[in-house]
């Protein structure tokens, strides 16, 4: 590999890494900015989304029916059937989770709004340099004078994309 290979493969390298390194940085100021509340919602989140909290959960419910339903020896039923009190906490459970998992995913739908933000402005930055870099290499050809007024494509490909334009088909779409 040639001296500018080598330089174009490590700045390309390079800019990778910073651009993760700006996606990380996004999340953990993201992550620093967490309220006690969110904080707990995400630790919850990240138990509850466990092989152990379904066991622990399989657990109770299978002992509390087996006490409930004088099949526990040294046990006294406190729930008979049909286990009123285990469905008033398993509904209180049932809510309380579904609040926790809905603030975590509130969380991370706020960080993908802003990576996809983002995106959206580094891709606006893209094509208006590689429409640049058409247009310096349109200008070559010209110099050259090689003909590309039949390249129907390169044409299209010349013309700036006006983003308002998208934005207003985007939303008759919606």
């Amino acid at each position: 590999m040639d001296n500018k290979s080598e330089y174009q493969a490590k700045h390309s390298s390079h800019h990778i890494h910073a651009s993760r390194q700006t996606v990380r940085a996004l999340k953990a100021k993201a992550d620093a900015k967490r309220s006690t509340i969110e904080k707990l919602a995400d630790w919850i989140n990240l138990k509850i989304g466990s092989i152990g909290f379904l066991f622990i959960n399989l657990a109770i419910i299978f002992s509390w029916i087996l006490i409930n339903t004088d099949h526990m020896p040294g046990f006294m039923p406190f729930d008979t059937f049909p286990f009123g009190l285990l469905t008033l906490i398993l509904s209180i459970e049932a809510i309380m989770l579904t609040i926790f998992v809905l603030i975590s995913q509130n969380r991370a739908t706020h960080l993908f709004d802003l990576r996809e933000e983002m995106d959206l402005q580094i891709d606006m930055i893209t094509e208006q340099e590689i429409t640049k870099l058409l247009e310096m290499q349109k200008m070559i050809t010209d110099k050259l004078g090689i003909d590309t007024s039949k390249d129907h494509i390169l044409t299209k490909m010349l013309q700036r994309i006006d983003p308002d334009k998208i934005e207003k088909s985007l939303e008759k779409q919606f």
